[in-house]
């Protein structure tokens, strides 16, 4: 039996957290999921921000998780692959798991880029780095 549905999580209440590379913001998020159920929970959900000119994550791909991207507002250029696509606010990208397509998010804009990001939590999960298929 599941546990009873918890109580609506107000975004603004939940803390920024971030990642900073040489002493530089990259990006920050909210971890919506970590405040509604804890540490526990079997499916991610995190509202993130991407800052100009920045990245992400190096480009990989999983071997047992699924994540998906809703841009809320800016744009950013996704890599799946070879190929580069731009995406702005209203558009929506899936990353199977098990798919050996390196994937990563760079913001090419002047504007930080906000947008929600779902993603499966397996402790079994393995992220390939790019860097490791060549």
């Amino acid at each position: 039996m599941s546990d009873p549905p918890k109580l609506p999580v107000r975004c603004a209440d939940v803390p920024w957290q971030s990642f900073e590379k040489d002493g530089v913001v990259v990006s920050r998020w909210r971890a919506l999921s970590d405040a509604s159920e804890g540490p526990v929970y079997k499916v991610g959900f995190v509202l993130e921000e991407l800052f100009p000119g920045q990245t992400s994550a190096p480009a990989h791909w999983h071997t047992r998780e699924e994540e998906h991207v809703f841009i809320l507002s800016g744009e950013l250029t996704v890599r799946l692959g070879s190929d580069r696509v731009v995406m702005r606010s209203g558009d929506y990208v899936r990353f199977p798991a098990g798919v050996p397509v390196e994937h990563n998010l760079f913001n090419h804009s002047d504007e930080v880029c906000r947008y929600i990001l779902v993603g499966e939590r397996d402790r079994d999960d393995v992220a390939v780095s790019y860097t490791h298929l060549r």
